[in-house]
């Protein structure tokens, strides 16, 4: 379930289709059009925006999940794989921490 939610993420953004819908008190519902407002942006993109963050915030705190057996290969191919060179991070490594200036 992971790697399969791990792959629709990687994908670039589709069209905004379905549907969701969220009983709240109309205090909540005006803090949200406050917040969405100083956000320069509608209502119903900012809680999607908001809510998928929080959703992919959960997701990657997790301690513990289930990787179903048939996906184990797939898993175990991605662990065994060579390191990534990434120059970027390698520069940042070897750059003088701005806390030390």
């Amino acid at each position: 379930m992971l790697m399969s939610y791990m792959n629709k993420i990687s994908r670039p953004p589709e069209a905004a289709s379905a549907i969701v819908s969220v009983r709240m008190s109309p205090g909540e519902r005006d803090l949200l059009e406050a917040a969405a407002s100083q956000s320069q942006t509608s209502l119903s993109d900012f809680v999607r925006r908001r809510a998928v963050e929080a959703a992919e915030l959960d997701m990657m705190e997790r301690r513990a999940f289930v990787i179903p057996a048939d996906k184990w290969p797939e898993i175990e191919a991605w662990m065994n794989a060579p390191a990534k060179t990434l120059p970027g991070l390698r520069k940042l490594a070897k750059s003088k921490p701005v806390w030390e200036d």
